[in-house]
């Protein structure tokens, strides 16, 4: 397998081009579409699928627009995040938000136009394939990126900020919100490698407790972290009165619960019947990340 710099240059690579292999876009709406896009950031979730597929025995290059189109969701979903309705966040990855330099009309349509996307991309991806694999691949990305998976978990942490923390809320939003962006590309790209019902279930719990820990870091880095390593003002849990893990389980008890979360990821990738040191290394990583 390759290392995790290696796929992440593959999908970045191939993000722009991607974009405007759909045809002519409006040039304001692509400038800010491309401004979030080309933002940069850890890029783990085509990373996962590129990696997850590539440790399956699949095909990358056939697995390159569906990375593409999971970056594009998350970029969306970065993009409403910021907005003053939402989280109202002045900077991210070290630049100001998207609806700080093109609006906040433009920027709803930049994360509409990159949902959107990513659906044509993996459409269009589908259909080269002689069989269901695509068709599957692209269900399960925008399955677990809609109504009942990511959407269910924004709504969640939307609607419960101010309440008293309680672990099945937050356990709900945590699944839903992050953990669900990350079981997505996990058990698409075991799919689109070919890979049996067992290896995906494993896939999928791998992307789920990955998915809390990642969360449970993040809630810890917003409270210990630096805002220069970051590329984001931290403290802005605390300021909305959002329900977090920290609130609900004090600095050190996060800080168990998130390696607990990954030695879980870690027990599901071992389960598998390849080799799998880079998932071991990335669940190891996220837990001691700085940012």
């Amino acid at each position: 397998m390759k290392t995790y710099d290696e796929y992440r240059r593959t999908a970045e690579q191939a993000l722009t081009p991607m974009l405007q292999s759909l045809g002519a876009i409006p040039e304001r709406l692509l400038e800010a579409m491309r401004y979030s896009l080309e933002a940069g950031g850890k890029r783990l979730r085509p990373v996962m699928l590129l990696a997850a597929c590539d440790m399956a025995g699949g095909d990358m290059e056939t697995a390159l627009p569906f990375a593409c189109a999971i970056e594009m969701i998350h970029t969306y979903s970065l993009i409403h995040d910021d907005l003053p309705a939402m989280d109202n966040d002045d900077l991210r990855r070290g630049k100001p938000t998207n609806h700080k330099v093109f609006g906040e009309g433009m920027a709803v349509l930049a994360g509409d136009g990159l949902l959107n996307a990513a659906a044509e991309l993996m459409a269009r991806a589908a259909l080269q394939f002689n069989d269901n694999r695509g068709i599957r691949a692209l269900e399960i990305i925008m399955r677990h990126a809609g109504v009942t998976g990511m959407i269910a978990g924004q709504t969640a942490d939307l609607v419960s900020e101010g309440e008293e923390p309680r672990e099945e809320v937050l356990t709900y939003i945590h699944s839903h919100k992050t953990a669900d962006l990350l079981e997505a590309p996990m058990e698409a790209g075991l799919v689109l490698a070919g890979a049996d019902e067992k290896a995906r279930r494993l896939g999928r719990d791998y992307g789920y407790h990955l998915g809390l820990a990642f969360q449970m870091t993040d809630d810890l880095l917003d409270v210990t972290g630096d805002t220069a390593l970051l590329g984001k003002k931290t403290g802005a849990d605390a300021e909305q009165n959002k329900m977090t893990w920290v609130t609900l389980r004090s600095v050190e008890g996060t800080q168990k619960d998130a390696e607990e979360q990954a030695e879980l990821a870690i027990r599901a990738v071992d389960r598998m019947p390849w080799e799998h040191a880079f998932f071991t290394e990335l669940a190891r990583g996220t837990v001691s990340r700085k940012q």
